[in-house]
């Protein structure tokens, strides 16, 4: 794996100290955090308000060029982007608790989960708040029928989710998992936009389950 300074060194990594340039109210951002207080990690942070366009500027480009929060700097140069990447890379720091699984078969069962409640409902969530509101229409273009259609999609996979909880106490079995700071990200996003799935009983269960974790502990009221 290469970097703007060169290789990246796992040794060296593992040594030097983190920076995160993050969007704290962003699903995404939030991903992390939660992963942050989960572990118990502590590191210095750099808040980049995406309402005002700061992740727009050619100072923050030239860490991501995808122009997307969040984004893990190392004192060496090396950028990692993508919440899921740096919850990963976290996990490796700090294996305790265990977020993405012990053994293949775990680990596989999680990433299931995690695709299906990132795709399945996180992005639409997000759709459908977008195109609805019209947020950023100073920056992409805005189609107030997708809103509509993506809010939809997302209750549809709220059923689903609805079914599955009612035997089950986190989406990939008896274990809080990453799967778990997906879903419940992406609910407490939906529940502060307006997108309301929690009328499904069993998710709303669930809800309360996740919002009693250390790492959504602020989101407790």
């Amino acid at each position: 794996m290469s970097t703007r300074n060169g290789t990246f060194n796992t040794t060296q990594a593992r040594s030097v100290k983190l920076h995160l340039y993050t969007y704290s109210p962003s699903p995404n951002g939030k991903r992390v955090g939660v992963v942050l207080k989960e572990k118990g990690i502590e590191i210095a942070t750099t808040e980049v308000d995406i309402l005002a366009g700061e992740n727009l500027t050619d100072e923050y480009r030239a860490k991501n060029p995808m122009s997307r929060v969040p984004v893990l700097e190392l004192d060496n140069g090396f950028m990692l982007a993508e919440s899921i990447a740096i919850s990963r890379y976290l996990e490796g720091l700090h294996p305790e608790p265990r977020l993405f699984g012990a053994g293949f078969e775990e680990q596989a069962v999680i990433e299931m989960w995690n695709r299906r409640a990132e795709i399945n409902f996180f992005l639409n969530a997000a759709a459908a708040f977008r195109h609805s509101t019209g947020i950023f229409q100073d920056r992409e273009s805005v189609c107030p029928e997708w809103g509509e259609i993506a809010a939809e999609l997302a209750r549809t996979a709220a059923e689903a989710f609805e079914a599955h909880l009612a035997e089950n106490e986190f989406l990939a079995g008896d274990r809080f998992s990453i799967a778990d700071v997906t879903l419940g990200c992406a609910l407490t996003f939906a529940r502060n936009t307006g997108l309301d799935v929690l009328d499904n009983p069993n998710l709303a269960a669930y809800f309360a389950r996740v919002r009693a974790r250390p790492g959504f502990a602020k989101d407790a009221s």
